[in-house]
């Protein structure tokens, strides 16, 4: 039988310079666990998108607290967590003979939302 979640409590950082494919790689790591072993998780993992998704998390978790007080924080658990591709810049960079190259410096969305579990 599946478990239920009562409330979900949400958080997003918009705009983050990081392409959503290497977001994915860190965010991936925290779907379903505890808030408490999750942020645990994202301080020991050696990635430069590590630490913004620790205060996306913990600004789920503080947006519980405000919005119930009765809320259990030890009981929270990660109950989503996903990164959409955010807009593209598009840049030149100069090469050979006066030509341009095009590349483009990708953007995402990452979104955590954190609820707690019903026995």
């Amino acid at each position: 039988m599946a478990q239920q979640e009562t409330n979900q409590y949400k958080s997003e950082a918009r705009y983050v310079r990081i392409s959503s494919q290497k977001a994915r790689l860190v965010v991936d790591l925290i779907r379903g666990k505890k808030a408490g072993e999750a942020i645990h998780i994202l301080r020991t993992t050696n990635k430069r998108i590590a630490p913004t998704v620790v205060k996306v998390l913990q600004s789920a978790i503080a947006n519980a607290e405000s919005l119930n007080s009765n809320i259990d924080v030890d009981r929270l658990i990660v109950t989503e967590a996903y990164v959409n591709e955010g807009p593209r810049m598009k840049r030149i960079r100069p090469a050979p003979m006066g030509r341009a190259y095009r590349y483009q410096r990708r953007s995402s969305h990452i979104v955590v939302k954190v609820g707690e579990k019903v026995s």
